[in-house]
């Protein structure tokens, strides 16, 4: 498939690059994607940003010039971006557990992490269920956190968040205020360089004075690809995140317009079979 040659030629460019500095456009062109799209579609399918599969590249293939010839530990921090033999130190010991300047005098394993390759498999043996809405831009009230994307830290905070907002006793004054749209989880203000975004829990803004702290943003008017979800969480709603990714967007044409995406969770038991729920997430052609 075209669109995965694409994809794999623009880690070509990153591994032929992976000692220079370049923009992430650059290598989102050679995908014919745009930046942020891109950046969405490379985190879902590998689990990690685009930023932090450089970094770990690069500290991969660092270990092996230490270990296999006599460099200096200051020219190879050079060499992988970094600008003193401390910062490089520091990256070096979080990934690999040892000092640079030591991996010639132990027997210490090094960590490698691998070339990325895409090979996708559309299978198209199950459905998905979707439809396209035009909404104008509306306003959301609620409580939000910034989050980790490394190593996947988000997929634990966000739901450490959700705990703490049901404990707190927030959760139970928001679901009397939700409309036709339930509760919504918010995923915005991707900061793909610093690998954080920051995570909502909210409802459409209610016609109504609030008795209680709560925060406003506005979600922009978009076309927004809506996808239905019938399983128990969290589960149900992962799988259908990478079917998305993997499946619908590769297979359709559409690109992520950029922006917030949502997770809406309606009335129900979410631990039932046929809990329903749905995923928002602004498209464009």
């Amino acid at each position: 498939m075209e669109y995965i040659k694409k994809l794999n030629q623009s880690i070509d460019y990153l591994e032929e690059n992976i000692c220079e500095e370049f923009k992430i456009e650059e290598v989102a062109k050679i995908a014919c994607l745009s930046k942020f799209h891109f950046q969405r579609m490379f985190n879902m399918l590998a689990g990690y940003t685009v930023a932090e599969y450089i970094r770990k590249r690069r500290l991969t293939l660092a270990a092996q010039d230490l270990a296999s010839d006599n460099s200096k530990v200051i020219d190879v921090a050079v060499k992988y971006g970094y600008s003193t033999a401390e910062s490089f130190s520091k990256a070096f010991s979080r990934l690999h557990g040892i000092n640079p300047s030591t991996v010639k005098n132990t027997d210490s394993k090094l960590k490698a992490y691998p070339r990325l390759f895409f090979q996708l498999k559309l299978q198209g043996a199950e459905n998905m269920d979707y439809r396209i809405v035009e909404k104008e831009e509306f306003k959301v009230v609620g409580k939000s956190i910034q989050v980790s994307t490394l190593d996947g830290q988000n997929f634990k905070e966000i739901p450490e968040f959700w705990d703490q907002c049901n404990q707190n006793g927030f959760c139970e004054k928001l679901y009397p205020l939700a409309d036709q749209m339930g509760i919504l989880g918010i995923c915005m203000d991707y900061e793909e360089n610093k690998d954080r975004m920051r995570y909502m829990i909210a409802v459409e803004e209610p016609n109504r004075e609030l008795d209680f702290e709560v925060e406003a943003r506005f979600i922009p008017a978009n076309s927004w690809a809506v996808f239905e979800v019938v399983g128990p969480m969290p589960d149900a709603i992962q799988k259908v995140w990478q079917r998305i990714y993997s499946e619908w967007f590769p297979s359709t044409g559409y690109e992520h317009a950029g922006g917030p995406e949502l997770e809406v969770y309606l009335p129900g038991n979410p631990e039932a079979e046929d809990y329903r729920s749905e995923i928002w997430i602004p498209i464009k052609k």
